[in-house]
């Protein structure tokens, strides 16, 4: 199994991308390897995928993944999945082999509906906002070394929800976060449109307001560029609460996050379905990613606050 460290290794940061106040630094590799996979897009638009509820009374914390695709599926962190009692975010990222039903962690991101609205969920364009998933990461990471299971703290999610729901003046009737994404679709579209992934491009460091915040990085260009439209909504919406112009930050913040990164201890769980997972451990930082065979599928890092000493 690969580690986090030789993930990065043979990256190269290309020319940043700025708009307003959100820079992306490519992370770059080359080489085109081929994908064995299809996203969870790709699966639910093809149909040879479904999600539903595990049972007919369903449970906030898990869903049922049936794969009928004969290759794998690859479910990627934060990505929301609507419809069914209510709408959730992934957990971690896993990959569903080919004929394969699994159990996937979820968190909830509509407090205000348990309530069938279809018999399977669908797909987005979004995935949850990054100083939440940044939480969310955390809080897994805990679950993982403490019991075994991959539990976000639900509390924490909906809090975080309704203090993004304040900051950006929005509203929902039952505090979906995708109510939030329809209010403020305009500007986000607009930070959408401002980037565009480079040529053998497989990730990105991101900075909002100056300060480099989180990274994202794929084990092939073609799957970083099919959930590239995600990532940058779920940067641009924290970006979108402080609106304007900011500087890029220096090339050198971005390779000392990736430094950190880098020297963090790994914990290693075996995965939910293929490969293992793999969380940093480190003070200011909450990372994930999926090891499997030969390669790290997705890692995920973010900066985050130190709890104050005791």
């Amino acid at each position: 199994m690969q580690t986090i460290a030789s993930a990065l290794e043979g990256l190269s940061l290309g020319k940043p991308q700025r708009f307003r106040n959100l820079t992306v630094f490519p992370l770059v590799r080359p080489g085109q390897p081929a994908v064995d996979y299809l996203t969870l897009d790709e699966a639910l638009t093809r149909r040879v995928a479904r999600v539903t509820e595990v049972s007919e009374a369903g449970t906030v914390p898990e869903l049922r993944f049936d794969n009928e695709a004969p290759q794998p599926v690859l479910l990627v962190d934060g990505e929301e999945l609507v419809g069914a009692k209510q709408n959730r975010v992934l957990n971690l990222t896993i990959l569903v082999g080919a004929g394969k039903s699994v159990r996937i962690p979820v968190s909830c991101v509509e407090q205000g509906r348990w309530s069938y609205r279809s018999r399977e969920f669908a797909g987005t364009n979004r995935s949850l906002f990054a100083r939440a998933r940044a939480k969310k990461m955390s809080r897994v990471s805990e679950s993982l070394a403490r019991a075994g299971s991959r539990r976000g703290d639900q509390a924490e999610v909906w809090s975080d929800i309704e203090d993004k729901f304040s900051a950006m003046a929005a509203d929902s009737p039952s505090m979906a976060i995708s109510d939030l994404y329809e209010a403020a679709r305009a500007p986000i579209d607009d930070y959408v449109r401002a980037f565009e992934p480079a040529p053998d491009q497989r990730g990105a460091v991101f900075a909002v307001d100056e300060r480099i915040v989180g990274l994202e990085l794929f084990d092939a260009p073609a799957t970083f560029a099919k959930l590239f439209e995600k990532l940058v909504r779920s940067y641009a919406v924290d970006a979108l609460e402080r609106p304007g112009e900011a500087a890029v930050p220096p090339e050198d913040a971005a390779r000392r996050f990736i430094d950190r990164i880098r020297a963090a201890a790994t914990d290693r769980y075996p995965a939910i379905a293929e490969g293992e997972d793999l969380r940093l451990s480190a003070p200011g930082l909450a990372g994930g990613a999926l090891s499997v065979g030969d390669r790290v599928v997705h890692l995920a890092a973010f900066e985050v606050a130190q709890a104050a000493d005791a």
